[in-house]
């Protein structure tokens, strides 16, 4: 068992090179956005994040005044 642990670990160390040269051809497939892409997606998201907190701060603020007259009323 012990060998075929150190056969595997040695042809492991042996495929490094073969490994890193397959991630360098891998990574130069990737289509990268622009910087122009970038900046209108983080644009994007900040205002749905804004747009979504506001939301939820009225849904919130609606269900606070309901649960504050319900216990009006039980008083």
């Amino acid at each position: 068992m012990a060998e075929a642990g150190k056969g595997g670990l040695v042809a492991g160390i042996r495929n490094i090179p073969a490994f890193i040269n397959q991630v360098k051809a891998e990574t130069s497939k990737v289509v990268w956005p622009t910087r122009r892409e970038t900046v209108m997606t983080a644009v994007m998201v900040v205002a749905m994040t804004m747009l979504l907190g506001i939301f939820f701060f009225g849904v919130d603020w609606v269900f606070s005044r309901i649960v504050r007259e319900l216990i009006s009323l039980a008083s």
